[in-house]
């Protein structure tokens, strides 16, 4: 047994040895010149000037290039359309995930005055048949007085703040019709008989 140990040892030790190992050179003379790097099959440079010749387009490149061209001012304005509409999407998609969230959580009777307010809606529908101008008004109008009966206090603010805009829509369009009416039937020789230069 102890002379397989040792045999075993011995290749063992000298995988741990560390060896130096330093080239010699030749005995032959160098050679009398250094090569250059031309003189290396590597580093060949090919003979003569190279120019860049461009290949002649095909027929499919050609049409490719004149598609291109044409559909450019399309793909423009289809970009700056996008650049556009891409906040008010992403607004309205918000606006859904938060009314779906609300929704998830309504307060308790919201959907019994939901169904309500609806069905004042399609009364109103109903009873608008024949005008167009009915049916852009009774609808809206039903609704909003089922919605006043919930909700009165939001009901308030929402008849203050559309009057206040109504009167100013009137105020604006008075003014308007006024400078019209004036421009129109008032001439420059008329000015000295109207009844504020008396």
């Amino acid at each position: 047994m102890f002379k397989v140990i040792q045999r075993s040892v011995g290749p063992a030790s000298l995988s741990l040895l560390t060896l130096k190992v330093y080239a010699a050179p030749k005995k032959d003379s160098p050679p009398p010149y250094p090569m250059k790097i031309d003189e290396l099959s590597l580093y060949s440079v090919p003979g003569g000037q190279s120019k860049y010749v461009e290949e002649p387009r095909t027929q499919l490149e050609e049409r490719i290039s004149q598609l291109r061209h044409y559909c450019e001012p399309y793909t423009r304005w289809c970009q700056e359309t996008y650049s556009q509409t891409k906040p008010k999407i992403q607004t309205l998609i918000q606006c859904g995930l938060d009314s779906y969230e609300y929704l998830q959580n309504a307060p308790p009777g919201f959907f019994p005055r939901l169904g309500v307010i609806g069905f004042a809606g399609l009364v109103g529908l109903l009873l608008a048949r024949g005008s167009k101008v009915k049916k852009l008004v009774y609808p809206p109008g039903f609704m909003g007085l089922a919605a006043s009966i919930y909700y009165p206090q939001q009901a308030i603010t929402f008849v203050q703040v559309s009057g206040e805009k109504l009167y100013d829509w009137g105020l604006r369009g008075y003014i308007v019709v006024e400078d019209l009416w004036k421009g129109s039937f008032q001439k420059p020789g008329n000015v000295k008989n109207s009844p504020g230069n008396k």
